[in-house]
């Protein structure tokens, strides 16, 4: 694992040793604050516009001040792969809080926010997303602006460590039995062809690959529709997948120890991952459709 010690935070760049902050410090005490995960392959990010739009939105919704401008924003986070010669795939995590304060519930006055902005080596999945994965479900007892990426996870922290300690990757989340997205990701139903998923309101991340999954649906003549599902839905679907920053586009074979459709990654998922690669600008050596990188 390469380590990468230069970081940016609300001034400058330092050594990832000398970042420090007060113990009152309200991302710490209160969850007071916002973040990003931005993907990275061979040295340059994916899909960057989406999400330094999507930080800039969520400190808008928690009147958060953000400390460089857009135009800034930007510069500043090519300098920070520069800075540490990323060259491989990689990600970048983003976090902003309020600020450091006396500890109070309302917010302080005068108190410029804190960032802090690092990179980590992260292999893409490869062998998880040829041969797929497993998921269970879980209420969803989330708060119900979850379209702002804040702080505030623990909900999501513990549907995950469910699905970790049942020997699956993932937790899909639901409001009396109407599914909105995973514990960390988006998910999909497949039937007929068809593609459906929880529609882009408050109650749900709008995820960056998201996005792109509409696009790309668009751009394969495949229906996508913004229209909930139950997880009693699930064991009529064709195909589930789920997708993120860090799992692309990711199929699911199992949902609560029942196999979905056949048991194997289906073709509308095939061609999703497909769409991602080539967007993604991913090698042939590296794609999941490789043999070389299935025997690497």
């Amino acid at each position: 694992m390469t380590i990468y010690n230069h970081i940016l935070t609300e001034n400058d760049f330092i050594e990832q040793d000398d970042l420090r902050y007060p113990f009152e410090e309200r991302g710490l005490q209160f969850g007071d604050g916002i973040y990003e995960v931005i993907r990275v392959y061979d040295g340059k990010y994916y899909l960057i516009d989406e999400h330094v739009g999507r930080l800039y939105r969520s400190a808008a919704a928690v009147k958060i001040n953000v400390p460089y401008k857009k135009e800034d924003m930007y510069k500043r986070l090519d300098e920070l792969l520069e800075k540490n010669g990323v060259e491989g795939d990689a990600k970048v995590y983003l976090q902003i809080t309020r600020g450091s304060a006396p500890r109070d519930h309302a917010f302080p006055a005068d108190t410029d926010a804190n960032l802090y902005a690092y990179v980590k080596d992260l292999p893409r999945p490869t062998e998880l997303m040829r041969e797929g994965v497993t998921a269970i479900t879980q209420d969803d007892v989330r708060w119900d602006w979850c379209y702002i990426k804040s702080l505030n996870l623990l909900p999501n922290v513990l549907a995950k460590q469910a699905a970790k300690e049942q020997g699956s990757f993932e937790a899909i989340l639901h409001k009396n039995g109407e599914v909105t997205e995973c514990s960390s990701s988006n998910v999909y139903y497949v039937r007929d062809g068809s593609v459906y998923t929880h529609p882009a309101k408050k109650n749900i991340l709008h995820g960056c690959v998201r996005m792109r999954i509409e696009a790309f649906c668009n751009q394969e003549n495949i229906e996508f529709n913004e229209a909930p599902f139950l997880v009693e839905d699930i064991q009529y679907a064709d195909e589930l997948f789920l997708s993120s920053s860090t799992a692309e586009v990711m199929p699911i074979l199992k949902v609560d120890g029942q196999t979905v459709g056949d048991g194997t990654p289906g073709p509308v998922t095939r061609t999703l991952q497909k769409c991602y690669e080539e967007e993604a600008g991913i090698p042939e050596n590296k794609s999941i459709f490789s043999s070389q990188s299935a025997t690497d």
